[in-house]
């Protein structure tokens, strides 16, 4: 979906529809940043992961509009049940970004062009958010036929086959190719190779070597190869449970870091239990407060027993904070459980009482289910450095 946050904003606010607009956090808490900039603003300089107040340097027109992220997920879904009408092989990515597998289709809704005109069209007179799509004969195609080539044409829609991918995708940058990150590009450079085609002839053998299965898969998307299926229930099953959240101050004291780490691991402890899993896998990290010298730190450790309680996942999450953290000031804290299994099965302990623990966390959840996140918390979240009743207002760290 194009400037996805943005659109749905325009949609909601049609007298914005000729003015730049940007989706950005809340500068008072340090989320200032861009998160969504409409065409109009890209035009002035505008882009997505700036600081709000660069923005407005550039754009002094600019609409700022908070985000509503209840509404994102919302329409994400329905963009969803609408492609669900032309496949029954739809597999979300993201919240902006869909696979559908239209083989089965074509006998329906003729050539590939015309059914991701008809795709096209539905949605955007339906949610008023304009999709580009990109077609292939895999996911790897499509995808980098739609980041990449879609945008630059005039219908929004690029269609890449095996035999024009050469003269279409081989000829872009390196970085612009899936699966290629910051690092992994600048890896590249350094061995000489700048493009997508330059990496697809590379020999397969010296890759292996560098990164193992890795440097495989990467020849093989770049020689656009890719065997996995589109799976609408891709994202069924959960791997891993976690918070992160940006402080509105530095956090410099271990007293401050703990209140903050109790609450995400209630939250995380809260969202297990939801789902029936507990995990054997706690990790935590932080990000330091100077941009210009990066610190910080993420390291997980291993538990004795599955748990789903949030007093284990706290105290873990301390250990972690105690040995590994540099006493440099935080902005950004960060609790998971990882190695998931399902809750109906868990180790008795001589020395607690697990089914009065269970209990009483059912209790707890059944009070914030109820009456709400914030309606029960720990006398901790009401000290200086407590966010869970900020928390609570929030999807994301951002406004429902």
């Amino acid at each position: 979906m194009q400037s996805f946050y943005a659109s749905v904003e325009k949609a909601s606010y049609p007298e914005y529809k000729n003015r730049p607009l940007v989706v950005a956090g809340d500068p008072e808490r340090r989320s200032g940043i861009v998160l969504a900039a409409c065409p109009l603003a890209k035009q002035h300089g505008v882009s997505t992961a700036q600081r709000l107040g660069d923005a407005l340097n550039r754009c002094p027109g600019l609409v700022v509009v908070r985000p509503h992220m209840q509404r994102y997920i919302d329409v994400s879904i329905q963009i969803t049940e609408i492609l669900e009408r032309y496949s029954d092989q739809v597999e979300p990515y993201s919240i902006d970004e869909q696979f559908v597998d239209v083989t089965g289709s074509l006998g329906l809704f003729g050539e590939p062009l015309a059914l991701a005109k008809a795709m096209q069209r539905s949605i955007n007179l339906e949610t008023g958010v304009y999709a580009r799509v990109g077609i292939g004969p895999n996911k790897v195609l499509a995808k980098m036929a739609c980041d990449n080539l879609a945008k630059k044409n005039k219908e929004g829609i690029f269609h890449v086959t095996r035999e024009t991918m050469p003269e279409a995708l081989w000829p872009l940058p390196v970085g612009s190719m899936f699966g290629a990150g910051r690092r992994m590009t600048a890896h590249f450079q350094r061995m000489g190779i700048h493009t997508i085609g330059e990496l697809a002839r590379f020999p397969l053998a010296r890759l292996q070597q560098l990164w193992g299965v890795n440097g495989h898969v990467l020849w093989m998307t770049a020689n656009g190869i890719d065997h996995s299926p589109v799976s609408p229930g891709t994202h069924g099953t959960q791997k891993a449970i976690g918070h992160n959240m940006t402080l509105p101050r530095d956090y410099r004291t271990m007293e401050e870091i703990r209140v903050v780490l109790l609450e995400l691991s209630e939250e995380v402890g809260r969202r297990a239990r939801y789902k029936g899993l507990m995990g054997t896998t706690v990790s935590a990290g932080c990000r330091g407060a100077d941009f210009d010298r990066p610190s910080g730190f993420s390291r997980q450790m291993k538990l004795e027993d599955p748990t789903h309680s949030a007093k284990d996942i706290y105290r873990a999450a301390c250990r972690l904070f105690d040995v590994h953290w540099d006493g440099q000031p935080v902005r950004s804290l960060g609790v998971n459980l990882d190695q998931l299994r399902p809750d109906h099965q868990y180790q008795l302990d001589l020395f607690r009482n697990r089914d009065k623990e269970r209990r009483l966390d059912a209790a707890i959840d059944g009070i914030k289910e109820r009456y709400g996140a914030a309606a029960i918390v720990k006398a901790a979240s009401l000290s200086e450095a407590g966010q869970a009743f900020y928390r609570a207002t929030r999807i994301g760290g951002h406004a429902k």
